[in-house]
């Protein structure tokens, strides 16, 4: 059974990717969506037996690869934050292969697109299961090549190979982070196997490596690589760039990217290094702070895009900046539960955009939409219950975890932790903000689209409906009946799966529990007012917060609202002072002066050019006379003795070179 996860996905990517063409998108789409669909049962019995009974399985199936005294098994390993990772992916991957048979219906490539599909499970399940690093970082990029595979779905738009190839060349920075916390783990443990490293921990703590006169604490460097990775990966401040523009995919592809896949691999890959991170104090303090300024910075962005999907997908981005600061906090748990708390409500709140998206003849532009309550109400429900989860509204899933990583910020006292809680405070009324902003504008509003679209919009049909209703209970209820179990005080639940040193995390949870009312309060009382807020400036003033402000700040206006649209201008500086230097560097240096310079002197094209002017040359010993090619021949084979120390008089004496001048001074008059 436990095997069985990992090859069923990739015996239905085979299948349908092999075998498309011969059974069809209808076989294809019915052997991927039942495959899906029984992994996810099998992840269900597989966490009831590791997670809820406590049973950890380890599994070495074979040796991998040998190096010197390096070996690499190929294993598994099976503990509950597998076990929860299993069900986040499983779930999800399930519903959006169901939601995707309706909503990719009559594209060419179905099958194709299926088969990606179930590659890109495939590859985060290989990487959750792994049992060492090496392993990880296999299936870390295999889904960022899954990812480049389903970004550039439509590789015939231009703009969806600019957001693929933008993606995986910004996921490289993370990934070279991962390769040298490899390199470094490798080299102060001799080993890259997760149970081998977490034993041993605590011997090599004050373990420092020499770097030219540098003297290095070994843990932080390798927990500083392990964040850069997590960096990119899961789209944090300054390598962000990649999210938003990822939308250019198939919206069932962003749905899988957002709440089960992609960007959680950053996430997971720091509370599965946990053991390590609370080893660097200094860098939990970064983690922290990074984190935040993440979950602030991405909020306000979201209150000012107008594209459907790109509102939805900062709030990701935000959203996992809280994951993020709360491992910072020394909080795994709170952050697992949260990680899997988004996976329902988001991917809930892409299938309901793809929905909207799919009835109003693909427009996403929030701003030609509005007055759809009435047209789509299974849409506008799924959507409503996906925002307030989101927003964290009071026994909805959301609330359950957002609120309690503020908890924990405001519980720390400390310098990070406080200005942690008050960034993630107003990060939380900027997503109320553009959570209501985003159903006024798309459901209540009035209409901005035309008569034909108007006249053709259509509800979810039953294959897109029934994923978006179970996402809907899940949104509901999963915060609920998991809280006490993941979170609760005295659970047992983790074990020593995930990192406490000096038990700090459980200190902050117990002070967390304990706030007074109004702290834990007021979280969503800035949820309820910036809601109102929003509400009030679209009902009254439409138009001019609409279309930017239009009063005797105009100028002001027109800058804060350019300022934010334009995502604080990252973009800008990264492609005027990043991608223009070296791009140009590229094309004076390395294609002009190497590739057509220096290359191709030595290359081909310096070959042809020496050469044939040689043979030039050459061809006008060719004369035509008899004596001539004798006395080629006489002299070649005079140089060829002479080179073979052909043991002769004169080739022994001084005296051959006048010899050699002799004969030739003779031809050459005998040859006028």
């Amino acid at each position: 059974m436990y095997l069985s996860v990992l090859t069923l996905p990739l015996v239905s990517c085979i299948i349908v990717g092999l075998l498309g063409r011969f059974i069809g998108t209808k076989g294809s789409t019915f052997i991927a969506v039942s495959l899906s669909g029984f992994l996810f049962l099998l992840s269900s019995f597989l966490f009831y037996e590791v997670g809820v009974c406590g049973d950890i399985v380890i599994i070495d199936c074979f040796n991998w690869f040998s190096v010197g005294g390096l070996t690499v098994n190929w294993g598994f390993l099976f503990d509950t934050v597998t076990a929860v990772m299993l069900i986040v992916i499983t779930s999800i991957s399930f519903l959006v292969h169901l939601y995707s048979s309706s909503y990719m219906d009559g594209d060419p490539h179905l099958t194709r697109f299926m088969s990606y599909l179930s590659l890109f499970t495939f590859f985060m399940i290989c990487m959750v299961i792994s049992s060492n690093y090496a392993q990880l970082f296999l299936g870390w990029e295999g889904v960022g090549l899954s990812s480049y595979l389903l970004i550039n779905f439509w590789f015939t738009r231009v703009q969806a190979n600019k957001a693929a190839i933008k993606a995986i060349i910004v996921n490289r920075f993370g990934d070279f982070g991962v390769m040298f916390s490899l390199v470094s783990i490798l080299y102060v443990f001799n080993t890259l196997n997760f149970n081998s490293i977490f034993l041993i921990l605590e011997f090599v703590s004050e373990y420092y490596i020499t770097i030219y006169i540098w003297q290095i604490h070994a843990l932080s460097l390798i927990s500083f690589f392990l964040f850069l990775g997590c960096v990119g990966k899961s789209a944090q401040l300054g390598l962000h760039t990649w999210l938003p523009d990822a939308m250019e995919g198939p919206t069932p592809v962003s749905a899988l990217i957002h709440a089960a896949t992609m960007v959680t691999a950053g996430v997971f890959l720091l509370i599965r290094s946990s053991h390590i991170l609370e080893y660097s104090s200094t860098l939990l303090i970064v983690i922290t702070i990074i984190g935040a300024l993440t979950a602030f910075f991405a909020g306000t962005i979201g209150i000012f895009q107008n594209d459907l999907k790109r509102v939805i997908a900062y709030s990701t981005c935000s959203q996992l900046g809280y994951m993020v600061f709360s491992c910072g906090l020394s909080n795994y748990s709170v952050a697992m539960f949260h990680l899997m708390n988004h996976a329902f409500f988001k991917a809930l709140l892409f299938l309901s955009a793809g929905a909207v998206i799919h009835a109003v003849a693909d427009e996403q532009d929030m701003r030609r939409m509005g007055g759809l309550i009435k047209l789509l109400p299974l849409s506008f429900s799924a959507f409503l219950v996906g925002s307030l989860a989101l927003m964290g509204f009071p026994y909805t899933t959301g609330f359950y975890s957002k609120d309690v990583i503020l908890e924990l910020g405001y519980s720390n006292y400390y310098f990070e932790g406080l200005f942690a809680y008050w960034l993630g405070l107003f990060g939380a009324g900027c997503t109320a903000f553009y959570s209501m902003r985003l159903l006024y504008l798309t459901f209540i509003g009035e209409t901005n689209s035309y008569k034909r679209v108007i006249e053709g919009v259509h509800d979810a049909p039953i294959r897109m409906a029934l994923p978006l209703i179970i996402l809907s209970m899940g949104s509901i209820f999963v915060g609920y009946t998991f809280k006490d179990l993941f979170i609760g005080l005295g659970t047992d639940f983790w074990g020593n799966n995930l990192g406490y040193v000096n038990n700090l995390g459980d200190v902050l949870l117990l002070e967390a529990e304990f706030l007074p009312a109004h702290i834990k309060l007021l979280p969503v009382l800035f949820s309820f007012f910036a809601s109102l807020v929003c509400f009030y400036l679209y009902s009254e003033f439409h138009y001019i917060f609409y279309l930017g402000s239009s009063t005797s700040f105009a100028k002001l206006g027109r800058f804060i609202y350019s300022f934010f649209n334009k995502k604080w201008f990252f973009d800008a500086v990264y492609n005027f002072y990043i991608v223009r230097v070296v791009l140009t560097f590229g094309y004076h240096t390395t294609f002009k002066l190497l590739d057509r310079g220096i290359v191709e002197l030595v290359g081909p094209t310096g070959l042809v050019r020496t050469f044939g002017t040689l043979a030039d040359k050459i061809k006008n010993l060719q004369t035509g006379y008899v004596f001539n090619y004798i006395f080629f021949m006489i002299v070649s084979v005079i140089v060829y003795l002479y080179f073979l120390n052909f043991d002769l008089y004169i080739f022994n004496s001084l005296a051959f070179p006048i010899y050699m001048l002799i004969i030739l001074q003779y031809f050459y008059k005998f040859s006028k």
